[in-house]
């Protein structure tokens, strides 16, 4: 019998990922797999995609080993969005469009990297890539809190970039129809991304966050002073003497004035509209 050590291998943190909510992306990732079916079972986006169902939505970042065709650029109202279609995908949905019988052409499974590519995949690629990519920035757009929402007439337009470079936030999205499977990428810059993080914090905590606007922690913490107008001390058999109607006689000087059982201040008493109150405070130190 032969035995083999296995190890498990750990996820490597990224320090500047310390204190952001990246647990909380798979929500986001849920959500905008809901956005994308339906997206795509609308009548204007259906003839491109047919019966094409979305798999999963994931987040990772991009290593540079994976295989990727090229990518194009979108300018979001609050960023930029680059997008990579599979080349199968895109002939998959050319051939559908034209009318062709995708699901009996085995050959567009396998791209045939030197065929030309033509000026009607091209434009097909970018009306793809521009109809996900509104449905990304629509669901980054919709979970930003209250106040914080952008203008959303702006429309997503293709744009100039480069390919997104090593260790860029990407959203792969897997794509069925029938026994044929392929993929799609978003690659996010750090202003999206920042956006995304932002919309998946617990409300709590982004309530908390929004606090930091109401002005300094001494302007807004609240503590109870007790003032003490007097104080006499008797002995016990006075104390043991006293009678209903007895009088102690006390002399009315500066008050303390205490935070729990700490004096902070000394105060004078003072009348005002039948209220005693105090005033000129004064350091006990």
């Amino acid at each position: 019998m032969k035995i083999t050590k296995t190890t498990v291998r750990h996820e490597v943190l990224d320090p500047s990922l310390l204190g952001r909510p990246v647990h909380r992306l798979p929500v986001f990732a849920a959500q905008l797999r809901d956005d994308l079916v339906q997206a795509m079972r609308l009548n204007v986006n259906r003839r491109y995609w047919g019966s094409f169902q979305v798999e999963e939505v994931g987040f990772s970042r991009l290593d540079g080993t994976e295989a990727r065709t090229r990518w194009l650029n979108f300018a979001a109202p609050a960023g930029n969005i680059a997008f990579s279609l599979e080349r199968k995908v895109l002939l998959r949905v050319l051939n559908f469009r034209y009318g062709r019988n995708a699901k009996s052409d085995s050959a567009v499974a396998v791209v045939d990297e030197n065929v030309r590519v033509t000026a009607t995949e091209e434009r097909l690629a970018v009306a793809l890539g521009q109809q996900l990519a509104a449905t990304l920035a629509g669901r980054i757009e919709s979970n930003l809190p209250a106040g914080t929402l952008r203008d959303e007439g702006e429309s997503i337009k293709p744009g100039a970039g480069s390919p997104p470079p090593k260790g860029t936030w990407i959203i792969t999205v897997d794509l069925s129809d029938g026994e044929f499977h392929g993929k799609c990428w978003f690659a996010l810059d750090k202003s999206l991304m920042s956006d995304v993080l932002r919309g998946v914090l617990p409300e709590r905590d982004a309530t908390r966050k929004s606090s930091k606007n109401l002005g300094p922690l001494a302007a807004r913490l609240q503590v109870g002073l007790n003032g003490r107008l007097v104080s006499k001390e008797v002995t016990l058999g006075m104390l043991f003497d006293l009678r209903v109607g007895d009088v102690i006689p006390v002399s009315l000087h500066r008050a303390d004035v205490l935070l729990d059982d700490s004096r902070l201040f000394t105060a004078a008493v003072t009348e005002h509209k039948g209220k005693l109150c105090l005033t000129s405070f004064e350091d006990t130190e």
